[in-house]
């Protein structure tokens, strides 16, 4: 660096300690007379000349921009591009490295106030692994996501105390150790940044509590223990006397002492839990993904400015996140979101450029919806009638407050149902209609509405979606099964017509179901709403029952591509031309030739949910179930490559456009359009990046092309090296098929004619293992 660039960075680092309304008053300050004697000022360079030409080899680069911000690095085509350091005037400075003007891969980001990230940066979040060190002394060393910890790390507190654990989106979340300054630690479960769960709290007087907890204070089953060996056993509660109940031991006593009590209060409302409390984390004013560069555009000599997001104010400290945006603060339309300017027009961490250009792409024109609209004059009709009616019944009929999730097991019992008559006059509960008479019939009513309540479904909007004045869609064709499959006409929910079979099946395994949803909230099998049944009166009788389920596509992006994955490979391949095949084809295991790429965290977190998924699938012996896997192509061009391409491999039909670089998708898609968003739910999406994401839904990943050279011997084939930007939605399905006399016939059938490792009808547990097995293979962790 010459002394002249030394002397103005020295002259730079004093202002900015010294001002911190620098930006306000630069024309006045040393850069307003050092600019013009030392750097020509960037809009004045002339494009024909050679010193300011851009080259497609990479340069050293010392360059003091027109807002006061300062780069010295590495340059290639007009961006810093490899190593480099970048001051910006209110005194935050980033120094490690640049790709295509983004701070992507090894760096430290530093604030005025002391405080410093040094890690893994992604299109200039923090994302990765690295470590934040707070002005006021706390530490955090662990796993990132979009700014966010999320994953495994370790969180030393400015108040002394420590977490050691599992994080999700900025809060604990998963298993975890907290340790205070006292001596007190907890170690257990938690969720949403609160003891929740099963966990031991060892106080730092030697006393002991083991047992449930929740909203971070124990609740149901426990054990308190006493230093000097005496021990109460019990149910715990901290709400009413009637909700609490237990038994006293005194030490070396198999026998509870008569006449001896102990209230549960005394542990609430001592001092022991009561100091338990929880310390925040300390939360920076703006962060990496905010503060864009200030660089050269892609045509030599002109500048354009990202400017950076102000912070709103709004984020609280306890909540841990360290991202929060204001639309307010977009000037313009080359403002970013999350990262800066790429010169190329490619999409950032989510694919979003700039506002206009992601509001553009995010107002699709609404892709033609599958099946056929049950009007006046269809065959099922009335029968769509019949279920409107009864749903609008169930659901609008007055019940006690769900003031717990604790079902006792009679809610369970399969003898558990109601049923209504529906006349056409109306009855005293019942609406006139204009529909045949019929005698409609809830499955266990209170796990169905408890089940929406713990899926946040709102009653009124539920009704809307399905009862609401648009009809339902009925699909073109029955799935193998035989079932019929409706659609609402938002797109959220999905009806299938069911077996009694079926039926039988997910009565049998609901309170497995129930536990196992309410523990996961990230489980990946189907969402169930409601379990109902139509019988038509008159000669035929007929009984025909539904299951209202959650529809896994229900989401902003379109769908280009479908897989239903099984592991087994007979008869899975899609026996049609190419010309027939488009984004509302569901390929198989035959038909698959990528390979999902998951960021460490995620795929971790994938992982741990397939086993716990595939355990109660195993546990209540189901069979022939899949991952459902929706693609959404961000970009459409080979990351070795600038120039626009279509992915190879895809299928596409004469007449339908792939997704065009810029992210535009066309009309004619079939199914799992984008639909058109709101203004409101735009600003969610772009503001709050996590809001719509989790795992299963939404979820920004890479794709790889394979290639199979042994035919359909080969299930997974061999990674080629093309890589494509992707969003995937996935989920199991078909969860409801029990490993019966049909399926044990069907098995040893086709054993005799083909490789029995190679068909779908196989035990529960040989299923799961080679399900498993499969996915493992094409769901990889990204290097």
């Amino acid at each position: 660096m010459s002394k002249e660039y030394k002397g103005i960075v020295k002259a730079w680092e004093a202002t900015v300690r010294k001002s911190q309304g620098f930006t306000k008053k630069r024309s006045h300050t040393i850069f307003g007379t050092m600019m013009s004697a030392t750097v020509a000022h960037a809009d004045d360079e002339d494009p024909s000349s050679t010193t300011t030409a851009t080259t497609t080899t990479q340069q050293q680069k010392e360059v003091l921009l027109p807002n006061g911000d300062f780069y010295t690095g590495q340059w290639l085509e007009g961006l810093p591009h490899g190593s480099g350091k970048y001051l910006w005037t209110d005194g935050c400075m980033y120094c490690g490295e640049w790709q295509k003007g983004k701070t992507t891969g090894k760096g430290r980001f530093t604030w005025p106030s002391g405080a410093s990230y040094e890690g893994d940066f992604k299109v200039g979040y923090m994302d990765g692994i690295g470590t934040y060190t707070g002005s006021s002394g706390d530490t955090y060393k662990g796993c990132w996501v979009m700014n966010l910890k999320h994953g495994q790390g370790i969180q030393n507190y400015a108040t002394g105390d420590c977490y050691d654990g599992e994080w999700k989106k900025g809060l604990q979340d998963g298993h975890g150790k907290y340790q205070w300054k006292s001596g007190t630690n907890y170690v257990g479960e938690w969720n949403g940044g609160i003891m929740n769960g099963n966990g031991v709290m060892n106080f730092e007087d030697g006393n002991r509590y083991d047992g449930n907890w929740e909203d971070g204070f124990p609740k149901g089953n426990g054990t308190y223990r006493w230093a000097d060996g005496g021990y109460y056993v019990g149910v715990w509660s901290k709400g009413e006397a009637k909700e609490r109940s237990g038994t006293y031991y005194t030490a070396g006593s198999q026998e509870a002492e008569e006449g001896s009590e102990w209230d549960q209060q005394e542990l609430f409302l001592g001092e022991s839990l009561s100091a338990c409390k929880i310390s925040v984390t300390e939360v920076a004013s703006i962060y990496p993904s905010q503060k864009a560069c200030y660089v050269p555009g892609s045509d030599a000599g002109s500048f354009k400015q990202m400017k950076a997001h102000s912070y709103d104010g709004n984020s609280s400290a306890a909540d841990g996140r360290l991202s929060n945006y204001s639309m307010s603060s977009w000037e313009g339309s080359d403002s970013g979101v999350g990262g800066g300017f790429d010169g190329e027009g490619e999409e950032s961490y989510y694919g979003y450029t700039n506002v206009n250009e992601n509001l553009n792409k995010l107002r699709l024109q609404p892709a033609k919806k599958q099946g056929e609209t049950i009007s006046k004059g269809h065959k099922n009709y009335e029968l769509m009638l019949n279920l409107q009616l009864g749903i609008r019944h169930s659901v609008g009929r007055p019940g006690p407050p769900l003031t717990s999730l604790d079902l006792k097991s009679s809610a369970f019992d399969p003898r558990e149902k109601v049923w209504t008559k529906f006349p056409p006059e109306g009855s005293k509960y019942t609406v006139p209609h204009q529909s045949c008479e019929f005698r409609w019939k809830d499955y266990c009513p209170l796990v169905f509405r408890t089940l929406r309540k713990l899926f946040n479904v709102d009653p009124a909007d539920y009704m809307i979606s399905i009862c609401g004045d648009d009809a339902l869609r009925e699909l073109s064709s029955p799935g193998k099964s035989g079932s019929f499959f409706y659609l609402t006409n938002d797109d959220r929910y999905m009806i299938k017509t069911m077996k009694k079979a079926e039926v039988k099946v997910l009565i049998r395994m609901l309170p497995a179901y129930y536990n196992h949803v309410r523990q996961f909230e990230n489980t990946l099998v189907t969402k169930y709403f409601g379990l109902h049944c139509v019988k038509l009166t008159g000669p035929n009788q007929k009984k025909v029952r539904f299951i209202i389920m959650g529809n896994l596509f229900n989401t902003e992006y379109a769908i280009h591509r479908r897989f239903d994955l099984k592991g087994s490979s007979h008869g899975r391949i899609t026996c049609k031309p190419e010309s027939e095949i488009d984004a509302s084809t569901t390929l198989k295991d035959l038909d698959l030739n990528y390979l999902f790429r998951l960021q460490r965290v995620w795929y971790q977190e994938f992982c741990r949910q397939v086993d716990r998924d595939c355990e109660l699938l195993e546990q209540e012996r189901v069979m022939d179930y899949s991952l459902l896997v929706g693609i959404h192509f961000r970009e459409s061009f080979h990351t070795r490559t600038s120039g626009a391409r279509t992915p190879t491999g895809l299928r596409t039909p004469t007449g339908t456009r792939t997704p065009t670089r810029n992210g535009d998708v066309d009309s004619d898609v079939v199914g799992g359009g984008a639909p058109r968003l709101s203004k409101a739910e735009i600003d969610k999406l772009v503001l709050d990046p996590w809001a719509s994401i989790k795992l299963g839904m939404n979820m920004p990943a890479r794709v790889e092309k394979t290639v199979r050279r042994d035919g359909e011997t080969q299930l997974v084939g061999e990674p080629t090296g093309e890589l494509y930007q992707v969003i995937l939605t996935f989920g199991i399905i078909d969860i409801l098929q029990d490993y019966d006399i049909s399926k044990k016939l069907e098995h040893a059938y086709k054993s005799m004619q083909y490789d029995p490792t190679s068909i779908s009808a196989v035990d529960p547990k040989q299923y799961s293992r080679r399900f498993r097995d499969f996915i493992f293979k094409v769901f990889v962790e990204e290097s």
